[in-house]
Order: structure tokens, then sequence, then C-alpha cells
């Protein structure tokens, strides 16, 4: 497992987050709910709490308790690394509010490999609120946003093993979370 700048699991603060979920777990699909779980649920999405701090590494959202989706997908990599759990990093295009005129903003999630079912699932633990309800599921996805085709949304199935420089120079360069939210994601990949 590469230990990237970005999903840097091997940074004291998520090594002890990572020991801390698996002990409390039993096997490879209990130990990536959990993680995901947490990320989802404890670590909160800027926009969705008005929160102005920007992170963007793993740890960084894991100290601050918060984060965009790219910095959540991080973290909750970096916790999966940190177990021996392949993860990566997709990519949605979608709309900004509900049409096209609102503008697009790349979406990240994450891509887990769960060598129990020999397969990838994808998970988005962008956290949850009315009108978006995504869930871990080995089965069949359950991910915060649909596509919707017709407002030309894009649904990227690869597989990234570091986020993409691009999102995370906007991170680094940002000092205002709802600024940068509104203002400075990119419309393609």
């Amino acid at each position: 497992m590469m230990n990237l700048d970005y999903i840097d699991w091997n940074e004291p603060s998520v090594q002890r987050k990572a020991k801390e979920l698996k002990d409390s777990t039993e096997g490879e699909i209990e130990l990536a709910k959990a993680a995901y779980y947490f990320v989802r649920d404890e670590i909160k999405h800027s926009w969705d709490v008005q929160d102005k701090r920007v992170t963007a590494t793993a740890s960084d959202a894991l100290r601050e308790g918060v984060g965009i989706c790219w910095a959540k997908s991080n973290l909750l990599a970096a916790l999966l690394r940190a177990n021996g759990i392949p993860a990566g990093i997709c990519y949605q295009r979608l709309t900004l509010g509900s049409t096209p005129e609102s503008g697009y903003c790349i979406h990240a999630l994450n891509a887990i490999y769960l060598r129990s079912i020999d397969r990838w699932i994808r998970v988005d633990a962008r956290g949850n609120k009315e009108g978006v309800q995504a869930d871990f599921s080995v089965d069949d996805e359950r991910l915060a946003f649909p596509i919707r085709k017709e407002y030309d949304e894009v649904d990227y199935k690869t597989v990234y093993a570091e986020p993409l420089p691009q999102t995370m120079s906007i991170l680094e360069n940002s000092t205002d979370a709802l600024y940068m939210y509104l203002h400075s994601l990119p419309e393609r990949i």
C-alpha cells in the first residue's frame, strides 16, 4: 500500500483510528463498513455544516472533523489502507444545484476492494442529509447522487490510487471552504 501525501495512512492519528475500528469489528467487510460509517457520519461535510475550514489530507479531516467529499474520500481510503484493505478514489460530474444552470462540480467517492468477495465496491461517505441518502452495500451501489445523463452528469468508473492533482491543488490554495465550494470547484476531470 502506497502512503501518498493526501491519503496519509501512516500518520499516527490515522493509524490509531484505523486500529480502533479494526479492534471493534470482525472481518474485512465489517471493518470496511465501520470505517465507512465513521467517515460518513462523524466527519461532517463542510457545506452541510457551513464550516469554512479547508481540509485536504486524511489526517486533516480526521483532526478537524470536517471536509468536503474530496477530503472525506482521502480519509476513508487512508483508514482502509491502514488496515490492509485496498481503496481508491472515484469521481462524478454533478450539477451544483438541481439544474445545469447552477453549474457543475467534481464529486469524490471511494472504491474498496474486498478480497472476501473478490471485487470492488463503490461507496460514498459524503454524508447524508435531506435528499441525500448514501449507504454501504456489497450488493448494489447506494451512492449519494444518482447520475442524470440528461443534465450531462457523468459517473467516471476509473479507480484512482491517489486523488486528482487538480482537486488537491484547489484545497491547498483555498482558505474558505464555503467560497471554494461555490466558486472554485472544477467542472470536469
